[in-house]
């Protein structure tokens, strides 16, 4: 018996398997277990946000993303999940309104913001990009509120969303707020 199908319970035969992980294949064991031990789930992180040079928010919660994921991705790769991160600078109004971006920063898993109502407050540090006076993002984890979000609310979004199960409710394109439409204006005439 071929080593590789005998660890999946194959057997080196020429019929249809019916079950386990070669179902519906013939047990020939590089064709029936090739997938075996391979990611076969996937965890879309989206990182959207409009300034990573000068916003401290913006900054703050890329660091905090960044070592949030550093904490889960053995974990998540050891029980199956394929993770990818996609950072996206949002530069116009358009764009804000295809992605359905609605506060600065905004981190999604699967389609689904972490932080399900948008609460903000005056970001000097946008003000500086734009000439304007701008809100952003305000995160609230455990009934207090953060400027950045902490690293371990992102992995609490995260590990609720894998052990959960798949999500139901997705963002869709929404009006851009005001306080974003005055940011892309006021970024643009400077």
């Amino acid at each position: 018996m071929n080593q590789k199908a005998k660890s999946c319970g194959c057997q080196s035969t020429d019929k249809p398997v019916t079950t386990g992980c070669c179902s519906g294949v013939a047990a020939k064991g590089a064709e029936c277990c090739a997938s075996e031990g391979q990611p076969s789930k996937r965890l879309l992180i989206e990182f959207m946000y409009i300034d990573l040079t000068v916003c401290d928010r913006c900054l703050g919660a890329d660091t905090s993303l960044d070592e949030a994921i550093a904490e889960v991705s053995n974990l998540l790769k050891n029980t199956g999940y394929e993770i990818e991160i996609r950072k996206i600078l949002i530069e116009t109004e358009d764009q804000a309104h295809e992605l359905g971006f609605v506060s600065s920063p905004t981190i999604r898993v699967n389609g689904q913001d972490i932080q399900l109502d948008v609460k903000e407050s005056l970001c000097e540090s946008c003000g500086d990009v734009c000439g304007e006076e701008v809100d952003c993002r305000v995160w609230v984890w455990q009934g207090q509120e953060y400027t950045t979000p902490p690293k371990a609310m992102i992995i609490d979004a995260i590990l609720r969303h894998v052990y959960g199960g798949p999500q139901a409710v997705e963002n869709v394109a929404k009006d851009v707020p005001d306080n974003l439409k005055k940011f892309f204006a006021a970024k643009a005439k400077k």
